[in-house]
């Protein structure tokens, strides 16, 4: 995922790739749900540019 217009704060490179992280989500006692969380970072020096939840919705109620 390039994205020329994205500027590394810590090295300057414009090259960003995205990876995923599994986060679990107790909802109760017997319930377990989860989303993944979306990285994305310097591919140069490996600084996280941002990190966001792919499914917000497990968190309304």
């Amino acid at each position: 995922m390039e994205n020329s217009s994205k500027k590394c704060i810590k090295c300057g490179s414009t090259e960003f790739t995205e990876a995923t992280d599994y986060m679990p989500v107790k909802l109760s006692k017997m319930s377990l749900s989860g989303s993944n969380k979306i990285y994305t970072f310097c591919l140069d020096c490996g600084e996280v540019d941002s990190i966001r939840i792919e499914n917000t919705t497990i968190f309304k109620k």
